[in-house]
Order: C-alpha cells, then sequence, then structure tokens
C-alpha cells in the first residue's frame, strides 16, 4: 500500500494521555484499530479524523504517501 504511517500512534495517543487500556475501557476505539495502529497499518478516515482531533494534529502530520514505484527500483 501507498499510504504509510509516519509515526507510531499509539505512543503519541500515550504521551497524550490515551494508552491503550484507555482507549479500549472508553471505548475510543476498537481492538482492530488499535492492532492495526499496533502494526503500523492505515485504519479508515473516520478514526485518522478521531487521531487527529485527540492529538490535535493533521492527518499529514501522521502519514505519508509513498510511491511504490521509485521504492522497487
Amino acid at each position: 500500500m501507498a499510504i504509510k504511517m509516519k509515526l507510531d500512534v499509539l505512543a503519541r495517543l500515550k504521551e497524550a494521555g490515551y494508552s491503550t487500556y484507555r482507549i479500549r475501557a472508553n471505548k475510543i476505539m476498537g481492538e482492530d484499530v488499535v492492532q492495526k495502529l499496533r502494526h503500523g497499518d492505515v485504519v479508515s478516515i473516520d478514526k485518522i479524523d478521531l487521531i487527529c482531533r485527540l492529538l490535535n494534529c493533521q492527518p499529514g502530520d501522521i502519514m505519508e504517501y509513498v510511491d511504490e514505484a521509485d521504492s522497487e527500483e
């Protein structure tokens, strides 16, 4: 996939006071989303929106486009 996470979102959320326990207990995000973030996978735009609100950032701050054709060379 050409969209990649630029940073460890879960670590940033934890710094902002949102531990994985709190995320699950308060039903901020489901376990499937937490696992995707843990593995650096891209999540839905709704979750990107939520992450940006929690971290007070822009989508480009947490993910980037990487041209796969350039990376294959």
